[in-house]
């Protein structure tokens, strides 16, 4: 009596066309586990944030250089900048993995999920802080080696470590490291600093509570739940419209002081006006919004999408004043 193979005799046979076939499924479903995993870790460095501080670097550099650095600088200085905001945003993603599962807008970090075992998280975390600072003291400058050592670590240990928990003024004074990139950019081109930079370093400073405590009162709810004190779980939305508007008016007044301290053009002191008075429409909004309840949840994501596209503008002002023949 025959009996049949289980499997047809192609798939026996090494260099069938099954056998080639179940290679290339094989091949293909590794190759999509291994782009799945490198996009874990990508995803770790925060990359949305990384964009948001190169924007304000490349610009600091061309003011610095008045016209463009050359680019092998600039490339050098923007790659070294990813790394070392990728490892600060990678080491804040490890210790805060606790708190992370218990927010819905975190809760889907690699950490959370187990994409990423938190002891590879903190190799590659800090793997990519030594690479930062290696590459700036090897190509760019010790300067700016030293600065971006400092902006790691207010961060990962003034940021994350010690503010973040323990005080509602946690993203003011933490927030000083998204400041750096600007002192970075100009030491990297010349080697120092002088007050166009610092005054760039206090547009930022003065920036950052209004952009992100809308977005902390949107999410208001997941923070208390994960027991960080961040001002909008702490405070009325009256009192943190209030304390927006004033840093708004702060922000202000430093980028129109650029403009003696840099020698602007009037091009850009129109520029800074306008996008400033319109900056504070939106924070006078939504203090006009905190005393409307219903209507708070629109101004609250209004306002955090109106202070990147701020930024961005204004920034993109600076970098174009020095060719202007004016």
């Amino acid at each position: 009596m025959r009996t049949r193979s289980p499997l047809p005799i192609d798939d026996l046979i090494p260099g069938s066309s099954a056998t080639r076939a179940s290679r290339t499924r094989s091949g293909a479903a590794g190759l999509a586990v291994a782009r799945q995993r490198v996009g874990a870790y990508v995803a770790l460095t925060k990359p949305r944030i990384i964009e948001l501080l190169l924007v304000t670097t490349l610009p600091t550099m061309i003011l610095a250089q008045h016209g463009f650095p050359p680019i092998g600088l600039v490339i050098a200085t923007l790659l070294g900048g990813t790394a070392a905001a990728g490892s600060a945003n990678v080491l804040n993603c490890y210790i805060d993995r606790d708190i992370d599962e218990l927010m819905n807008r975190t809760k889907r970090r690699p950490l959370v999920t187990g994409e990423i075992t938190p002891r590879a998280a903190l190799i590659f975390g800090l793997a990519l802080g030594v690479l930062a600072l290696g590459w700036f003291a090897l190509v760019v400058n010790l300067f700016a080696a030293a600065l971006t050592a400092g902006a790691i670590g207010i961060y990962v240990i003034g940021y994350t470590m010690i503010l973040k928990r323990r005080t509602s003024q946690n993203i003011v004074w933490g927030g000083a490291a998204g400041c750096m990139p600007v002192l970075i950019g100009w030491s990297a081109v010349t080697g120092s600093l002088s007050w166009a930079p610092i005054v760039l370093f206090g547009v930022i400073f003065f920036w950052t509570p209004p952009h992100y405590w809308p977005l902390s009162m949107k999410f208001r709810r997941e923070y208390a739940a994960a027991g960080v004190p961040m001002l909008p779980v702490v405070a009325g939305d009256k009192k943190v419209a209030t304390e927006v508007i004033a840093y708004a008016v702060a922000m202000v007044a430093c980028s129109l002081a650029l403009v003696p301290l840099a020698g602007m053009t009037w091009v850009y002191g129109v520029s800074a006006l306008a996008l400033g008075l319109w900056f504070l429409g939106g924070c006078v909004g939504l203090y006009w919004r905190a005393l409307h309840p219903t209507t708070m949840k629109l101004a609250e994501m209004r306002l955090f999408h109106l202070s990147i596209t701020y930024l961005t503008l204004l920034f993109l002002a600076v970098a174009l004043d020095p060719f202007l023949p004016i």
